[in-house]
């Protein structure tokens, strides 16, 4: 237990962020291993060993409050090989001033609520929609200016040229705190009998700039291009403005028991899914009241809080019917830990991930080369080759991947079946070797072409297993395993160190892949430990 808790602290104060890590220090000198590998000059012989990889079934469920969504995502994807995934979003809305005064007989003009998604800022089509437009300043009073439209490509993944019709409900569900524990497949209910608003959106988000005739100068520039979306201003009337001065207004806790949240979803069941960013969300209350003595109402507008502090929360839906995917869960022929699967299913936002186990007879092997043929360890990583059926299509390969390390501790036993609690971290590599240069956590080859693979980093690892002399670590199960997921490892706050192996963008990741798992009819393609030895 104590060889963990080390581990761990090693991990939360030399882990820098990022697959590719680096930090200030050298490898041991009599680690020849580490050295000459994680250089690219790993010399020796390379052979290969089968290992046992398979499926995990993680009920399409995955934790998505606020604390796990830097991004929330939004839209629907079907395709054949994993049915169909839907993304919605749920929010809290907060006033930003409490017991607000708005004024004699207010009016609601307009409310829009914007959302920002994440877009190709490289990728810009810029149109002057106004050659003659007039744009008025304090100081110079009016000005002749153009006005100017850039629009770019959200980022998407699936079918990325469809529509998506965007709508908002309230939702009618107390929706708690937001450092309360949600699951994706939680239900709330929410106002179906009533649209606050919609939007059709194609994919594409813009901003606006006005710039002055004479020099070109920047007269108005918008914040980040997003999706603005008008909501019912009749609602905001009877919810807000009529409530002056009433105890549904009075304070925070009050508020959001009255006005619960924002349910936002999307209509259509395929096109594609993409992400925003939760904390940038805007709703804005444009409204008008009068002034004593005037004959003239003032315009304004009010800014509600929507993000951090809020409850935020995505929700997922799943249809694996008639999917390939579906079809292997429907015959429970997915998922042997002890043959493997032929295939490998992957998939963020709560599907399937991937686990492979290193039999014992291998690292009986293993031991024995070291111990009889003096060959000690320079290289061992885990090739995974993608399934080319699946890649015949448009969608971009991952290039993100989580990647953890598993092993029951005799230490601690479970008292329900008196079995060794299993133990989840990240790998001795990453614990050991994240500020060597050179050290990456996984490597992906030939991503553009149809037969692509990836090789995880495991020498350390294997090392540590066959090599050490360290009881801590020969007491622990012959058997290793190892998990790999969609995403990567989220960073704290200060961006330099990573938060911890279960802080991970998994809830968000809209990717998904197909490998070839332990097929035996394909032994170049199958999932293999790959081993380089070395004479020290």
């Amino acid at each position: 237990m104590t060889h963990t808790i080390k581990k761990t602290i090693t991990a939360l104060c030399l882990v820098i962020l990022g697959s590719i890590l680096l930090y200030n220090c050298e490898p041991d000198p009599d680690s020849l291993g580490e050295q000459l590998f994680l250089n690219g000059a790993a010399q020796g012989t390379e052979k290969s060993f089968p290992v046992i990889a398979y499926n995990i079934d993680n009920n399409d469920t995955i934790r998505t409050d606020a604390a796990k969504l830097a991004y929330g995502v939004l839209g629907a994807f079907d395709e054949s090989q994993f049915g169909m995934q839907k993304a919605s979003y749920l929010t809290q809305v907060k006033l930003s001033t409490y017991d607000p005064d708005f004024g004699t007989n207010a009016v609601v003009d307009s409310v829009v609520l914007v959302i920002k998604p994440r877009f190709a800022s490289d990728s810009v089509t810029t149109n002057t929609v106004d050659d003659n437009y007039t744009y008025t300043t304090a100081a110079d009073g009016a000005v002749n200016a153009k006005k100017v439209v850039n629009t770019y490509p959200a980022l998407k993944f699936g079918k990325a040229k469809r529509n998506l019709t965007i709508k908002v409900h309230e939702v009618t569900t107390f929706l708690k705190s937001a450092s309360d524990t949600v699951k994706s497949n939680a239900s709330f209910e929410f106002d179906n009998t009533r649209e606050l608003g919609s939007k059709v959106f194609n994919g594409n988000v813009s901003s606006v700039a006005i710039t002055k005739d004479d020099g070109g100068t920047a007269l108005f520039t918008a914040s980040t291009p997003g999706i603005r979306i008008p909501l019912d201003k009749q609602f905001f009337q009877d919810k807000i403005i009529a409530k002056k001065d009433q105890p549904e207004l009075s304070d925070a806790s009050n508020f959001i028991r009255y006005l619960k949240g924002l349910r936002i979803s999307v209509a259509e069941n395929d096109g594609y899914l993409f992400q925003f960013s939760p904390n940038d969300m805007e709703m804005i209350m444009y409204y008008k009241y009068e002034t004593t003595g005037s004959t003239t109402k003032t315009q304004t507008s009010y800014s509600f809080v929507m993000g951090s502090g809020n409850a935020h929360i995505g929700q997922y839906q799943y249809n694996r019917t008639n999917s390939a995917l579906g079809t292997l869960i429907e015959n429970n022929n997915i998922g042997n830990t002890v043959a493997g699967d032929q295939k490998l299913y992957t998939q963020s936002m709560g599907g399937p991930s991937i686990g492979v186990k290193i039999p014992e007879e291998v690292i009986t092997e293993l031991k024995k080369r070291y111990q009889q043929d003096k060959a000690a360890i320079i290289g061992a990583k885990i090739r995974i080759y993608t399934d080319k059926t699946f890649w015949n299509n448009v969608y971009p390969k991952p290039t993100e991947f989580t990647f953890l390390q598993k092993y029951r501790n005799p230490d601690i036993i479970n008292p329900i079946n008196g079995q060794p609690v299993t133990v989840t971290n990240f790998t001795n590599d990453l614990l050991k070797l994240a500020g060597v240069p050179g050290y990456t956590i996984f490597k992906g080859n030939n991503l553009d072409q149809e037969e692509a693979y990836y090789d995880f980093v495991i020498t350390q690892s294997i090392k540590d297993f066959v090599e050490s002399t360290d009881e801590s670590m020969i007491k622990f199960n012959k058997t290793k395993y190892f998990k790999i997921d969609l995403g990567k490892f989220e960073s704290n706050s200060d961006q330099t160190t990573l938060a911890g192996y279960k802080f991970t963008t998994a809830s968000y990741n809209t990717g998904r892949a197909v490998f070839i798992g332990t097929d035996t009819t394909k032994p170049k393609e199958r999932v293999q430990l790959l081993v380089t030895y070395g004479t020290k």
